[in-house]
């Protein structure tokens, strides 16, 4: 009787040293907007290895394809978060959109390219005069055009631009409706493979560096300060996931977007994944900016404050040393 007796309490010690599910707060659920592209990187292994879900967050996938797309979801109160490139959030904040960037998850300067078909007579950038070149409209992807074109001495005006979505334009190429394309990966990669011999790839790393950014509205950020330190938390978990284990982090995007593996291993080297916040974001949307204005794509005259758009504060109070600018 005494062996039954203590080992009932034994037992009733020990269930009370358990955690209770039944007492845990139910997770807070969210909703984020990002890409299939290699840039979303981080946001696909934190879903994946439950870094979100170990922070209490029950993330919704809206996955879109390309940035601009992600960002608009937001704007439109279909998600919480987005991951989204600099070009696309310049033009929504000149259009008045209130918009926070609360961290940069990725950046390369080897990401966007133009890829020509060579039977189109293009040999060097500056055979691009005349041609057809389709980009995507708002995006990193028109920017870099532009900036492409002027470091060779040409401007737009001199080129036939074709607006297409990143999807469109291999399927653009192969038929002949356009004799080049301003894109990224992984489209570029793959327009790249599908012309074989037949194309040829533009690149300038010193004239663009782009960056992939956490966008949300500002007046959710305001009333969900919490939620917004426990999203940054978990990027930096996959931050360092992606650091020791980038096999692995291969094979997970791979499941995750369905991508094959070859392609991911072949343009892993272009992206540097870190959870930061420096002046390179400021300085690009400035410049890019400058270009809009100067091409008349905005009717705005004025350069906003970007600085009122970089939000600094729930990044400093997870990981300090990862803001690297001030006001």
């Amino acid at each position: 009787m005494r062996e039954s007796f203590l080992a009932a309490l034994f037992m009733a010690a020990l269930m009370a040293c358990q955690p209770s599910h039944q007492n845990a707060p139910p997770l807070q659920k969210i909703t984020v907007a990002y890409t299939y592209q290699p840039q979303s990187t981080l946001v696909h292994i934190a879903v994946a290895q439950g870094f979100f879900a170990a922070e209490g967050l029950d993330v919704k996938p809206l996955l879109r394809t390309y940035g601009k797309a992600a960002l608009q979801a937001v704007i439109e109160n279909k998600a919480d978060f987005a991951t989204v490139a600099e070009t696309p959030i310049m033009f929504a904040v000149l259009k008045g959109e209130k918009i926070f960037v609360l961290a940069n998850i990725e950046a390369s300067s080897g990401n966007n390219a133009i890829v020509v078909r060579k039977v189109a007579g293009i040999a060097t950038p500056g055979d691009l005069k005349g041609k057809r070149i389709g980009y995507t409209p708002g995006t990193t992807s028109d920017f870099f055009l532009d900036a492409l074109l002027t470091a060779n001495g040409l401007t737009r005006r001199e080129i036939q631009a074709v607006a297409l979505k990143p999807e469109e334009m291999q399927d653009a190429m192969l038929a002949h409706k356009v004799d080049a394309v301003s894109t990224w990966n992984y489209p570029l990669t793959q327009i790249k493979r599908a012309l074989g011999t037949q194309g040829a790839v533009f690149y300038d790393r010193e004239i663009y560096t782009e960056t992939f950014n956490i966008a949300a509205l500002q007046a959710y950020v305001n009333s969900h300060p919490d939620t917004v330190r426990r999203f940054l938390r978990a990027l930096i978990q996959a931050e360092d996931f992606v650091a020791r284990h980038p096999d692995q982090a291969q094979a997970i995007l791979s499941t995750a977007t369905r991508i094959e593996p070859g392609l991911i291993r072949e343009v892993w080297s272009a992206f540097n994944y870190h959870v930061v916040m420096d002046r390179k974001l400021l300085i690009t949307l400035e410049d890019e900016t400058r270009w809009a204005m100067k091409n008349a794509l905005t009717d705005q005259t004025i350069m906003p404050d970007y600085q009122r758009v970089i939000h600094l504060d729930s990044l400093r109070a997870v990981k300090q040393e990862a803001v690297r600018m001030s006001r």
